[in-house]
This record gives C-alpha cells, sequence and structure tokens, in this order.
C-alpha cells in the first residue's frame, strides 16, 4: 500500500489525499508499528503512564492492546497524552529537551508516519539526506566533499546552525504545508492533537506546547523536514533556474556572481558557494528570510562564513582542505572532529569508573566492545585509523587501571600473565577479547549523489538496489501486488468508472536466490527495428544473455523461459550482475520457485496480466 501511496504522489505532484485514517487504524500498519516500537532500545522506557512494552506484552498482551487502540481510533475516542519531559545534557552543557511519549502514543505515531512518508518522500528534494529511507549522514558528508573538492571547487561554507529547532517550529506555518498533500481532515486533527498534547514536567506540572513538535516522537523528524523542506524548495528553485546547468554556472562565475548549493541532514545544514566571502555572507539574510515564515530563526553565535581551507564540523566530521604530506597538493579530507573524540573518551571513563568494579571483566570488555564497534562504524568512511588506534591505547589503559584497582596486589606481570593473549599486551578473559575501534575497517564512501533513488518525476532515477540492506526502508518493507482498479485509492477521482480508470504498469521487483527466480519491472524496452508483439507489447530482443551458466542451468532458463511465454508475457532480456534496480524479497510469494543460480534475473516488460496471475502461472508448471 505504501508504494502505491508513493506512486500516486509522485504521478501527480499536486494530487491531495483523502481517506486516509482507515489506514492509521488498519491491523497491517499497526502491528507492523508495534514491532518498530517493540524493536527500539526505547521499549524500555516508559511515558507519564509508566507502562513499558514489557509491562504491556506480559499484563495485557499484544493482540488485546492493538485491538484496544484500533476501537480507540476507529471511534474517535483516541486523545494523545502529554510527553515526559527529560533534560539531557548537550556538548556544550546545556540540557536538551527531550520529550517521551507513551507506549501507546508511539505505536500510533508510527503507524501515522507509515502513512504519510511515502507520500510527502515523493516532494523531498535530494539535497536532505536526515530520516530519509536509503540516506544517511555519510550521504551529506560525501556531498560536501564533492563540492569542496578542486574540480567543483566551492570553497565558501555558510555553516548555520537553527535554534531549538524542535521547539519553536510554528505550528500554523507545519499545518497549511501538511495541508497542501493531505485533505483527510482526520488525519491533520490527529497529527494536530499530538503537536498540542502538552509536556509533563519532572516537577509535575503540565505545560502547553503552543510551538514545536517534541524531540524524542517517532513522527516528529517527519514533521521537521515537512516544515524545513520550505528551505530546500527556495535554494532548489534557485538552483534549477540560475544554476541548473554547467553554462549558467560558468556565465554567473564570469560575471562574477555565485553559485551555491543547499546539503541539509534534519535542522543541521550548510550552504557550500562557489565565489567571494560576501556571496556566503549575503546568504545569512536570505536564510534567515526563508526560515522566518515558519518560526524559526538562526543562532547568531554559531552560524558563520568559513573557507574549506580553515574547516568546518558538520554532523561530528571534521572537513578541511590540507596539504598532503610530501607533496604541494592540497586535498578535502573528511576527519573525526574533536568534539566526537572527547565525547568517546568520556563515555569510555564513565564505563571504567570506580562504580563498575562490582562486575566482571568479561562483563565489561564486551560492554566496551560494543560502544566502540558502533562510535568506529560511524566514522569508517574518515581519515580516521590514527584516531581508532589512539582510542584503542586509551581504552587500553583505562582498562588495565580498572583491573589493578579491583585486584589491588596485582603486580604488572601478574596482571600479563592472568589478563592478557600469551605473549602479548592484549585483554582477554573468558574468551572475550578488547577488540576495540580499530577492529572496523575504513573504507573510502563512495559518492552515491547520482544514483540513490530520488523519488519525484522532477528527480526520477532508475530504480537502485538498496544500499544498505541493515537500513529499514519503507520500499524494502512493502511487496506490491497489482490488482483491477488499484490506480484509485484516496483522493481519487469519483467522476469516472473503476473499470476505465487508468492503472498504473504492474511492477514487481523480486531478489533472485535458489527459491526465487523472478524479477518484473516496469522500465521501458527500446523496441527492435521492424519487430512487433502481440497485444502492442514491445518485442523482446533475439538474444539472450547467459554468460557463465552452467548447461542444466540454462536449460531450466529456456523452460522458464518459455512457461512464460505461454502465460503471455514478453521476455526482454536476462540480466547478470546489473544493479539498476530496487531488490525486494519474495520468497514468501514464490515458496517453490527454483532451478536458476543466484544473482541470475529476467526482466519482464509491462503487460496487461497483473503481476500475481504471472506468479500463479509459474507455480502452476512447477518452478
Amino acid at each position: 500500500m505504501q508504494i502505491k501511496l508513493h506512486r500516486w504522489a509522485t504521478d501527480d505532484l499536486g494530487r491531495r489525499f483523502g481517506d486516509l485514517f482507515n489506514l492509521v487504524y488498519d491491523p497491517a500498519f499497526l502491528v507492523h508499528a508495534w514491532e518498530r516500537v517493540a524493536s527500539n532500545a526505547g521499549a524500555r522506557t516508559a511515558g507519564i503512564d509508566r507502562a513499558t512494552v514489557a509491562w504491556i506484552e506480559t499484563r495485557i498482551g499484544v493482540e488485546t492492546f492493538l485491538e484496544e487502540i484500533r476501537d480507540s481510533l476507529k471511534s474517535g475516542e483516541f486523545e494523545p497524552v502529554e510527553v515526559r519531559q527529560v533534560m539531557i545534557p548537550k556538548a556544550s552543557g546545556k540540557l536538551r529537551k527531550l520529550g517521551i511519549p507513551t507506549v501507546t502514543d508511539r505505536i500510533v505515531q508510527a503507524s501515522l508516519k507509515a502513512v504519510l512518508e511515502p507520500i510527502f518522500e515523493a516532494d523531498f528534494l535530494p539535497c536532505s539526506y536526515g530520516f530519509r529511507p536509503n540516506r544517511r549522514a555519510q550521504d551529506a558528508i560525501a556531498e560536501i566533499h564533492h563540492l569542496a573538492k578542486a574540480r567543483s571547487d566551492y570553497t565558501w561554507v555558510l555553516e548555520a546552525d537553527i535554534t531549538a529547532c524542535f521547539d519553536e517550529i510554528d505550528h500554523t506555518a507545519l499545518m497549511a504545508r501538511l495541508r497542501v498533500r493531505i485533505k483527510d481532515k482526520r488525519v491533520c486533527a490527529l497529527v494536530k492533537a499530538f503537536l498540542k498534547s502538552g509536556v509533563m514536567t519532572t516537577a509535575g506540572d503540565r505545560e502547553e506546547t503552543p510551538a514545536g513538535t517534541p524531540q524524542g516522537g517517532i513522527l516528529s523528524p517527519l514533521l521537521a523536514n515537512i516544515a524545513l523542506s520550505a528551505l530546500d524548495e527556495h535554494f532548489h528553485q534557485q538552483w534549477r533556474e540560475l544554476m541548473g546547468t554547467n553554462y549558467k554556472r560558468e556565465r554567473r562565475t564570469k560575471h562574477r556572481l555565485g553559485n551555491w548549493k543547499l546539503v541539509r541532514f534534519a535542522d543541521d545544514f550548510v550552504v557550500m558557494v562557489k565565489g567571494e566571502r560576501h556571496h556566503a555572507e549575503a546568504l545569512r539574510e536570505e536564510v534567515a528570510a526563508v526560515l522566518a515564515p515558519l518560526g524559526l530563526r538562526l543562532s547568531p553565535e554559531k552560524t558563520r562564513v568559513v573557507h574549506i581551507d580553515e574547516g568546518f564540523d558538520f554532523l561530528s566530521f571534521h572537513i578541511r582542505r590540507m596539504r598532503k604530506r610530501g607533496t604541494n597538493k592540497h586535498y578535502v579530507y573528511t576527519l573525526v572532529s574533536k568534539k566526537a573524540i572527547q565525547s568517546i573518551k568520556d563515555k569510555v571513563k564513565a564505563k571504567t569508573y570506580r562504580s563498575t568494579r562490582h562486575m566482571s571483566l568479561a562483563e565489561l570488555i564486551g560492554s566496551l566492545n560494543r560502544l566502540l564497534r558502533g562510535w568506529a562504524n560511524y566514522f569508517r568512511h574518515a581519515v580516521a585509523k590514527d584516531v581508532f588506534n589512539a582510542i584503542d591505547s586509551f581504552t587500553w589503559r583505562r582498562v588495565a587501571n580498572w583491573i589493578f584497582r579491583k585486584h589491588s596486589l596485582l603486580s604488572r606481570q601478574e596482571m600479563r600473565r592472568r589478563f592478557c593473549r600469551p605473549g602479548t599486551w592484549k585483554i582477554v578473559h573468558d574468551g572475550i577479547e578488547l577488540t576495540g575501534a580499530a577492529s572496523v575497517k575504513v573504507t573510502r564512501y563512495r559518492y552515491r549523489g547520482h544514483s540513490i533513488a530520488t523519488p519525484g518525476p522532477r528527480h526520477r532515477q532508475p530504480p537502485q538496489p538498496a544500499a544498505d540492506h541493515g537500513h529499514d526502508t519503507w520500499r524494502a518493507r512493502c511487496f506490491e501486488r497489482s490488482t483491477p482498479g488499484s490506480a484509485g485509492g484516496p483522493g481519487k477521482r469519483t467522476d469516472r468508472k473503476v473499470s476505465t480508470a487508468p492503472r498504473p504498469d504492474p511492477t514487481a521487483r523480486v531478489i533472485m536466490t535458489d527459491e526465487a527466480v523472478v524479477m518484473v519491472t516496469s522500465s521501458p524496452w527500446r523496441r527492435a527495428a521492424g519487430s512487433s508483439s502481440a497485444g502492442g507489447a514491445p518485442a523482446a530482443p533475439a538474444r539472450l544473455r547467459a554468460r557463465r551458466r552452467p548447461a542444466r542451468r540454462c536449460r531450466r532458463l529456456r523452460d522458464l523461459l518459455a512457461a512464460l511465454a505461454e502465460t503471455g508475457v514478453v521476455v526482454a532480456d536476462v540480466l547478470k550482475g546489473r544493479d539498476d534496480f530496487e531488490i525486494l524479497d519474495a520468497r514468501a510469494y514464490l515458496p517453490e520457485v527454483g532451478g536458476l543460480g543466484v544473482g541470475s534475473y529476467v526482466q519482464l516488460l509491462p503487460h496487461p496480466h497483473n503481476t500475481h496471475a504471472i506468479f500463479l502461472a509459474l507455480l502452476q508448471k512447477g518452478f
């Protein structure tokens, strides 16, 4: 259903969606929302009702709990309650307000996000990288690195910081941007109810929330992206109209005009400028004017203009152009920021305080390994090998001091004999070794700016495989089966017959495993000269590529193609090693299909038959 919502939003950028509220309380959406909330680390944290996920599972039961939520949403009785306010320290020494909703509110927010996200993903622009499917912080850093290198020469940087972004977003402006796409009054009312739910302070007092969206809710990042997309659209319109081609950019440079581009990750963003310093300074007021209608303002202390040779911090990375050792050439380097290094050192210190001496050494080593490995995985694409080794040395000294203080009469040689691997100083206990951050391999992150699957006809890209299967995306969570009338749905026209309503081409993309062999795509195939086929479908090329496959598998492939031909499907090509298709797992839909090798794909042209009928035909043929 999410793929359909995204397709309808992409095909018609002016479409407003109605009748979405029934999807919010749909059992499938609620079950998915529960799985997301229960698998999160915050499942152990309770809201103002003191109910955790474990308590609900043991006292109420998941099915009963979800049924109660569904009934309250369906009847209109659901009302979100106040979030529990928690103050967490910031790196600057100040405190950040964090709002913790109840488990019930978290589930409803997760279900609501699953409905709204595919619709607004059609409008979000490529310059936004935060809290979006298949995008991550490393993509934003790679974009900055790509713009700052010598060939692009975007050397001036407007490093901007929004003051209390999540706390000061204007509700009226946010709801206005939401209603551009959503006309379902019950969905809009539910979003507004979450915005106005209020905060329960640590003192037990209730505070109203006239502005902002509580930082800590599942829905908050999506709402922030909806509001801040106004900034993306402003700079994208300038780029498209004034700097969209090489000719336009070169002409502006010739006339001493600047070129600039926005890179945003949630509420953190920079504007890369090619020109002079005054061009970047002029953009400061322009950004402030765009943010003012949203109720947001720039921090005068943290907003500054810097040159790439001076360097700046962004998303805990330090980006700077420096001279390469042994040469006179300068390159842009991505380093670990000093704040990030100090932060991980403080966490290692906290885990090796005297208050942790009641733990066993194996427990301490396991905890430190998880901490350092997670931290290093985030920075593994930076120039960080020396930093990882320094952090490991610091950690080793802290653990060694922890051992000496726990065993006060222990000598240095006795410590090496009892707690180190023989012949080395590597700390090992009960088979668990202190591996640290250096165990993570430092690799180069490839720039994906032109290959990230960005939805929307303005930036239409060929379908791409998920670059990291560990990232949860709504495309990878759903599998579509096109059925008659599937082009209808929320907000569709009612003045035409269902049978004559235009339907999108049936689309399904299936991963090739030992149990599943078919991939269907709606990508067009060029018609061969003088070729034709029944039903107006393009003819298949005469040669099918099946390189490096055993003869037995090739025979099975010919049998499969023959079976597909009998179902009326035109086979376009057999692909191997191609990476320009979105890959989804359909083993649940094709449990009996097998016989071809892993990594071999069959591309099928759009056909009037729906995808489910093709799969049924394959099953009937015994494949």
